[in-house]
């Protein structure tokens, strides 16, 4: 089956401290776009209706409905012998070529198909998926007789320029990364008044075609799935990029077991200062996956985000559910940003403590408390895979930082400070008597699960 490519941007919200997410203004014009390509010339296109003719015949054979001789044919019966022309459409529904349901299908497709099947060099062969924000189609790329995906932007679209932009900015930062784990560009242009984007087509499935169909994904094939994506994150990140939006719908299954991380639409450069200063108090993002940094529209956004993307999907994969559920958008990000997570092993108590180890770290609420790169991550997910312990991942303090903190606390305490030649009063010996209690119970908690 092929895989369903993810036609549609992510949720893109405004966030400020106090009001509800809205809508982010426009990003600033875009950067010069490829020279439009010239459509090919269309002997039927003399006439509106010749060109629709023309398009509903090619889609007709694309779709396997009719052979390329009984749309001849009826062509020839549509222009008549001596009698007014008719439309193909009645035609081939009067012969039984296709049925009325069929035809309405087709005429919704039409608009898509008809700026799809005009891409100089690309025979379409047929409609991958749709959605609100694109249609990808399989086709043909003929001067490498090679299978590709073209991803169209919707006419609604054409008039704002941010969804332009971010189109093309997708396909440049696509172009700039060549990984075996992450999809490749190929072309990226427009025809007429549609642009395209030409990728690598990938047969196969995504991580979120298998979890509708298996619901989990055993422990060692998600930590493998992981594994490869954070191979890909590790590439992403030495070019400077940063994804900004892994989840299961972008990570793409081929037959052979390969990993690929698709859709680049929110890929942003980390150097970009720029960007990140319009982006300023904007979350670009999915919710179920997004990052409390993202959510925040921190300007300093880095590689923990896409390791915050990983982890909560690492956290789907295994137990079948997202980190953080809600009634709205908002309230999943809320979630992300306050509430504890629930460790994978206690939602399904086969999952592995040091599975479960690398997921909470990845899943870190501060930036600075995740694994700092994909290198590390990655290290992590070979040694767990190979039956070894993590080494950078571990499950609450040890004794030696609970003494630490207790220490410390002692040391800094304001109101002891405050009375130095007193002595320690009742009041102080009790909080301290709490904290190294409090402490303690943490630690054999600890001990206890290991």
């Amino acid at each position: 089956m092929a895989a369903e490519y993810s036609p549609g941007f992510p949720l893109f919200l405004a966030v400020s401290a106090t009001p509800p997410p809205s809508s982010p203004n426009p990003s600033p014009g875009p950067e010069p776009k490829p020279r439009a390509a010239r459509p090919a010339a269309d002997p039927g296109e003399s006439r509106a209706g010749s060109m629709n003719d023309t398009l509903l015949g090619k889609m007709v054979v694309a779709r396997g409905l009719a052979t390329d001789e009984e749309i001849e044919a009826a062509m020839g019966l549509a222009r008549g012998s001596g009698n007014a022309p008719r439309a193909l459409a009645d035609v081939l529904v009067e012969h039984h070529i296709i049925t009325k349901r069929q035809l309405a299908r087709l005429r919704m497709n039409l608009e898509g198909d008809r700026a799809a099947l005009r891409i100089p060099g690309y025979q379409i062969m047929r409609k991958l998926g749709a959605g609100a924000m694109a249609t990808v189609y399989l086709a043909k790329q003929l001067s490498l007789d090679r299978l590709v995906a073209i991803k169209i932007l919707p006419r609604k679209f054409l008039s704002d320029p941010m969804f332009v932009e971010r189109f093309y900015k997708e396909g440049r930062a696509a172009a700039k990364l060549s990984d075996p784990n992450i999809v490749g560009a190929v072309d990226v242009g427009q025809v007429g008044e549609h642009h395209y984007f030409v990728m690598e087509y990938v047969d196969g499935e995504t991580v979120f075609d298998r979890l509708h169909r298996d619901k989990r994904i055993e422990e060692r094939a998600a930590l493998e799935i992981a594994r490869q994506v954070a191979s890909a994150l590790q590439h992403a990140h030495a070019k400077g990029f940063i994804h900004r939006d892994v989840k299961p719908k972008n990570l793409m299954l081929t037959k052979s077991g390969v990993v690929k991380l698709a859709d680049l639409g929110l890929a942003r450069a980390i150097a970009d200062k720029e960007a990140a200063a319009a982006e300023r108090n904007k979350a670009f993002g999915t919710p179920y996956y997004i990052s409390p940094e993202q959510i925040r529209g921190a300007t300093d956004i880095g590689a923990p985000a896409d390791i915050y993307g990983l982890g909560a999907t690492l956290y789907h994969m295994l137990t079948g559910k997202v980190p953080f559920e809600g009634r709205s958008p908002t309230e999943v990000m809320q979630k992300h940003l306050k509430s504890p997570l629930v460790p994978p092993d206690h939602v399904v108590p086969s999952i592995s403590s040091d599975a479960a180890e690398i997921v909470e770290m990845t899943m870190a609420k501060s930036p600075s408390k995740r694994y700092q790169s994909a290198a590390d991550l990655l290290e992590d997910i070979n040694l767990v895979l190979a039956g070894h312990r993590p080494r950078h991942a571990h499950r609450g303090p040890d004794i030696g930082s609970i003494a630490a903190d207790v220490e410390q606390s002692a040391e800094t305490s304001p109101v002891q400070a405050s009375r130095p030649s007193r002595g320690a009063s009742p009041a102080i010996l009790a909080v301290l008597a709490a904290s190294i209690l409090a402490n303690l119970v943490l630690l054999l908690l600890v001990l206890i699960r290991r």
